[in-house]
């Protein structure tokens, strides 16, 4: 921190404190201690729902409440206050977010065209001399005109040492982040009151961790619910709902009150796994138990576990569809062989709750036991009996080379089309001490027919041909087609 923004702070204290008490004359203070409940219902893309309740007593008729402790982050358009104990008993006038927290800093940029005092200590005799001064510019530093003369920041050296003197503290600027309501009450009582509004700085994502076992045809699997919170407050003993799926919302550019800080503390929470239901086209997670979200914090919530799902792994070899119109020969040497797991997202399987999108990382074990990363992928949201694909990453042992071992035009079957026939030889190579199968996918373009192959093929789509080959271990498998293609 710059020398003179620590001189500053001196002051700062002093002169909060009084600027307290005059608050306190003019407003009604709530905090986090009148708080009674607090409901966070939180969507995927940083956006969240808090329902926020405290006891607060009001004066009749005019009131300035002061809502502490509110997000930093809060749309306050969104904002509803409303008294669940005596319905009806007010009317909100007029509502202000205030969200300048007071600094240092904050407090010198308000102080721009205004008088403050510098207090300069003379490091020989220890005596203190004042002088007034008025600030010009806090933008990098500190400019003041001072009498006749205008000095910068070099009146906070070590040489020269000096604090600054402010009269108090302007009313917009606070030490939490506070939504200030104008409100006319027609009752003395102690009322319930329930603030709810939608705010940035919640997100959450779910984390997937899944343990193939050694024949790899069966997964172990948890979920995790990653909870994000740079909110500016903290969220204690919050009923905690997550809602999975893509919400429409207005892309309207909402200035951030706070900056997202970049120290986060993480903190597991082991659980039962959470409740699922219906919401509109989404789904709702529910958590059985209050928990506690703090400001500056990822806080993981368990989701599912699910034991012996059983789980396909497959080896894939993708082509391309340029080359079945034009003469190209070698297509590649040593092409990597893609490496996908895949399982079902069913009752029957173990499994049947409906997956929110998330990255699933995948472990297997070694020969010692010791579980070993082997690859991860995103899924997207997946609904009950739906299959979740993941791929891992890339054959070492498996490789393929390729290429183009015959092309030619045909006659053209009629006006504006054109005919070609081209074959093709892939030679699939085995490294591993078991045989393996590998689905050679070929997405082939327009009319196309195969005119002869070496092994079996399948129409998967209008468009793609798939073989299932064999390669023996330590061995290889030569697959050639030839494709007639008309555009």
């Amino acid at each position: 921190m710059p020398q003179q923004y620590k001189l500053i702070v001196l002051c700062v204290l002093s002169v909060f404190s009084s600027h307290v008490l005059s608050i306190e004359t003019d407003e009604i203070r709530s905090n986090l201690s009148d708080q009674q409940s607090v409901a966070v219902t939180i969507y995927n893309n940083n956006l969240a729902l808090i329902k926020d309740q405290r006891k607060v007593k009001l004066n009749n008729g005019l009131n300035n409440l002061a809502l502490r402790d509110v997000s930093a982050q809060i749309r306050p358009e969104t904002a509803l206050l409303r008294s669940l104990s005596h319905v009806s008993s007010f009317s909100t006038l007029e509502q202000n977010f205030d969200f300048d927290l007071l600094t240092p800093q904050k407090l010198l940029e308000k102080y721009v065209g205004k008088n403050v005092s510098i207090v300069r200590v003379n490091p020989a005799t220890g005596a203190e001399m004042t002088e007034q001064a008025t600030v010009l510019s806090a933008n990098n530093g500190i400019v003041m005109k001072i009498g006749n003369r205008i000095e910068t920041g070099q009146i906070f050296t070590t040489e020269k040492s000096g604090r600054l003197v402010y009269d108090n503290v302007p009313t917009n600027l606070r030490d939490r982040p506070t939504l200030v309501t104008k409100l006319n009450n027609k009752t003395t009582a102690e009322q319930t009151l329930e603030l709810s509004y939608l705010t940035g700085g919640l997100g959450w994502k779910a984390d997937y961790v899944a343990e193939l076992n050694a024949k790899e045809d069966s997964i172990d699997l948890s979920g995790w619910v990653t909870l994000t919170n740079t909110s500016g407050t903290s969220y204690n003993n919050a009923k905690l709902q997550l809602v999975a799926g893509d919400v429409n919302r207005v892309q309207d550019n909402y200035p951030r009150a706070m900056a997202m800080r970049k120290n986060i503390e993480m903190v597991a929470e082991a659980s039962a796994p959470m409740t699922e239901e219906s919401l509109l086209e989404y789904h709702l997670y529910t958590l059985d138990r209050p928990t506690t979200i703090s400001d500056n914090q990822n806080k993981q919530v368990a989701l599912l576990s699910a034991s012996n799902v059983p789980a396909r792994k497959e080896l894939v070899l993708r082509g391309a569809d340029y080359y079945y119109g034009a003469s190209y020969g070698d297509l590649g040497q040593k092409m990597k062989v893609g490496v996908f797991v895949e399982f079902d997202n069913k009752e029957t399987a173990k499994l049947g709750l409906p997956l929110p999108k998330g990255t699933m990382r995948v472990y297997k074990k070694d020969n010692q036991g010791n579980a070993q990363f082997v690859g991860e992928d995103n899924i997207d949201h997946t609904p009950k009996n739906e299959a979740v694909r993941l791929k891992l990453g890339n054959a070492f042992d498996v490789t393929a080379d390729k290429k183009q071992t015959d092309f030619k035009t045909l006659p053209r079957p009629a006006k504006g089309n054109s005919m070609f026939e081209s074959a093709y030889e892939i030679v699939l190579k085995n490294a591993k001490k078991e045989r393996v199968t590998v689905t050679v996918q070929e997405p082939i373009p327009a009319d196309w027919k195969i005119m002869k192959e070496s092994h079996p093929s399948q129409k998967a789509t209008s468009n793609t041909a798939v073989w299932k080959v064999e390669i023996p271990a330590e061995g290889k498998t030569t697959l050639t087609y030839r494709v007639q293609v008309k555009y």
